[in-house]
């Protein structure tokens, strides 16, 4: 394994109006860690401020703690699975059932390609601390929301194809989706040999999602 406290270069000091840059090379530094193979412990302000090439006291007028920084991380790998979705929506072409197996297998090759990025994201151990007052409820019940549209887009697509049974409420049929494809991704992190059949991902799609 790469030893986590391998210091970065010496960084130049940003000039003035360049502060978002700081900000942009603290949370890639976290995320830097993470990949190495290890977790949430692997980042603290002393860690992260060595990889970005920093001092310590310079984090704090971007991000209050280890937590706020861990929540950007969080932010950030969100709005990249939104991204990964979203592409393999376009990519998949016009069949609805077609686009659905896309999107949800690009979920779950993110989390088997990002493992510790992807174990963070859901680990709940990130939340800031109460007096954080620059992250607010909204900012938390935000995340993940355009990643669950683009779910309940393609589940909607199923039933207007007339491939699924309808439902009158496509948003929970959504998060229940989401739910059971985190619950694979999760125990293919965690479990050696996974049990059961090779095709236990379609199977688990087309249960989910009430494909004819």
């Amino acid at each position: 394994m790469t030893n986590n406290a391998a210091a970065a270069p010496a960084r130049r000091r940003n000039r003035r109006g360049e502060g978002g840059r700081l900000r942009e090379e603290i949370i890639a530094a976290a995320v830097a860690l993470l990949d190495e193979g290890g977790d949430e412990r692997a980042v603290t302000l002393r860690s992260v401020a060595r990889r970005a090439g920093i001092a310590a006291p310079s984090i704090y007028p971007h991000f209050a703690d280890q937590p706020s920084i861990m929540l950007a991380v969080v932010r950030q790998e969100m709005d990249r699975l939104a991204v990964v979705l979203r592409e393999a929506d376009e990519q998949a072409g016009p069949d609805p059932r077609s686009r659905l197996f896309a999107v949800c297998n690009a979920y779950l090759d993110l989390a088997r390609t990002h493992p510790q990025r992807y174990r963070i994201i859901f680990g709940g151990l990130w939340m800031p601390s109460a007096d954080d007052t620059s992250i607010t409820d909204a900012d938390l019940e935000s995340l993940g929301a355009e990643a669950l549209t683009l779910l309940a887009r393609v589940l909607g697509a199923c039933v207007e194809a007339g491939i699924a049974h309808g439902s009158d409420d496509l948003h929970g049929d959504a998060v229940a989706l989401w739910l059971g494809l985190h619950g694979l991704a999760h125990q293919r992190a965690v479990v050696r040999k996974m049990p059961g059949p090779q095709d236990v991902a379609e199977r688990l799609i087309t249960a989910l999602a009430h494909l004819r």
